[in-house]
């Protein structure tokens, strides 16, 4: 899994801040296929919903005004997972307690939600119907991806496009971890809570 990739010439677009929400965050809401996320850290992320009906979520005020409703991402899941999109998120830590809780309470989507967990996993991800590729900095969390304020969230960077070389590349890794191809001779697997060759 050790490479350097021959230079070559990448039609990409830098993100950063913000720009993640906008570009990353919206590419996963609107997938048609599947969604793999790979994350370090897996916390409950809030995404701004413009359909909810007033009073029913819950809202962020900025300045005098009412700004949009938001809901979990994770009922966003809900929906792409009953309409067949396939969601895998591979994690290092485990989920924190609100993604659970979260999780817990739509059923449906706990069985469609594929997790796997892998302590070494430090890279972030996204890719979205096999066409569309993140690599960067950010965490799958509000502050990484740029969904808190502008004086909560994190310095991210990274970049997003529809390189086909990179998206290649990005799914083998990903999806070679996935399956536990990289667990034979890990130097963590003793302290693993479950290697994903055994799975």
């Amino acid at each position: 899994m050790d490479f350097v990739e021959p230079a070559r010439p990448f039609a990409l677009e830098l993100v950063g801040g913000r720009g993640h929400y906008e570009r990353v965050v919206r590419a996963a809401m609107d997938a048609r296929r599947s969604v793999w996320i790979a994350t370090a850290n897996l916390k409950e992320l809030m995404v701004e919903d413009h359909r909810a009906a007033p009073g029913r979520r819950r809202t962020m005020r900025t300045g005098s005004r009412s700004a949009a409703a938001y809901r979990s991402i994770l009922e966003v899941f809900d929906e792409l997972a009953a309409r067949g999109v396939e969601l895998r998120i591979l994690h290092a830590a485990p989920p924190s307690r609100p993604f659970r809780a979260t999780l817990a309470r739509r059923p449906a989507l706990a069985r469609a939600l594929q997790l796997r967990a892998c302590p070494r996993v430090h890279f972030k991800t996204v890719i979205v119907d096999g066409a569309f590729v993140y690599v960067g900095s950010a965490n799958w969390t509000g502050a990484g991806l740029g969904a808190k304020g502008a004086g909560r969230r994190n310095f991210e960077l990274g970049f997003a496009g529809s390189d086909d070389g990179l998206l290649d590349r990005v799914q083998e890794l990903y999806d070679r971890i996935w399956r536990g191809g990289a667990c034979k001779g890990c130097k963590l697997r003793d302290i693993c809570p479950a290697p994903l060759d055994k799975r």
